[in-house]
């Protein structure tokens, strides 16, 4: 009785315009603020995964917007003139090499062996396949090696077997190796000892490669070493992706690698 007549008064209280009365109210709306906020704390931590996986996906699909427009060249005919249609010009689009961009989540991952494989949760289902690229957020990963139904391997850069062809800002190609120790340290050679190369310089993925690419970071310079016997050197790198904590990559297929190997196959039996 004494605990509802408690309750009874002090609604009255609050009803009222008093001083009392208006504390009351500040109280329960700090009170209830705090409720609503812890709640939205507890739903926004178990949407975190949803959330992720949208991103992931707008993401891919920006990326891919982008190889759309780097895949563009405009070529001016100035030897051959033919009648055009209405609205058309003297240029044409050309496209070559689109790639396209899947998402996918690391299940499972390796850096300490001599060859560190990564599984993904995409296989044959999802349209992977052997040797397509894979690349994180930040920079290169790897390349698809074994592919089940729904699940996929890929072959770490982390790995004696892998190399990536690679280029020093616009002076010098080479290619990515990793020495099988730091993770975090790739090393890049065939660069010529006449090429200057500042710590902090950044080393992307070149036009030669069949299965990345172009333009996407490697890794930026922390020392450079020179090879006698070779006139060479070898510099090394900070990897732009941190694989101990590997999350969510994106799988690229190259829709014209095929055919270019192919053709540079039937070239070299030749």
């Amino acid at each position: 009785m004494f605990l509802t007549l408690e309750v009874v008064c002090i609604i009255f209280i609050q009803r009222t315009n008093t001083l009392q009365g208006n504390d009351i109210v500040s109280s329960a709306n700090a009170v209830s603020g705090l409720v609503y906020k812890k709640q939205s704390d507890v739903l926004y931590y178990f949407g975190l995964r949803k959330m992720n996986d949208s991103l992931l996906n707008e993401n891919a699909r920006l990326r891919q917007l982008v190889e759309q427009y780097r895949s563009i060249d405009t070529l001016t005919d100035t030897v051959i003139h033919t009648r055009s249609l209405v609205g058309d010009s003297s240029k044409h689009i050309v496209r070559y090499a689109e790639y396209e961009y899947r998402t996918a989540r690391v299940i499972n991952n390796s850096v300490n062996a001599s060859d560190n494989y990564i599984t993904i949760n995409r296989g044959s289902a999802s349209g992977i396949y052997k040797n397509m690229a894979v690349l994180s957020g930040t920079g290169v990963v790897g390349r698809v090696e074994h592919v089940s139904r729904n699940y996929s391997s890929i072959l770490s850069v982390l790995s004696a077997k892998q190399k990536v062809s690679a280029r020093l800002r616009n002076t010098a190609n080479g290619f990515v190796i990793w020495d099988g120790k730091n993770p975090r340290v790739l090393t890049m050679i065939d660069v010529p000892q006449q090429v200057v190369v500042k710590k902090g310089d950044s080393v992307f993925t070149n036009s030669y490669s069949l299965y990345f690419p172009p333009e996407v970071l490697i890794g930026t310079v922390i020392k450079t070493e020179m090879v006698k016997k070779n006139a060479m050197q070898h510099i090394y790198l900070r990897s732009s992706t941190d694989f101990r904590n590997l999350q969510y990559v994106y799988v690229v297929e190259n829709k014209m690698s095929t055919e270019k190997k192919q053709l540079e196959d039937s070239t070299a039996k030749k």
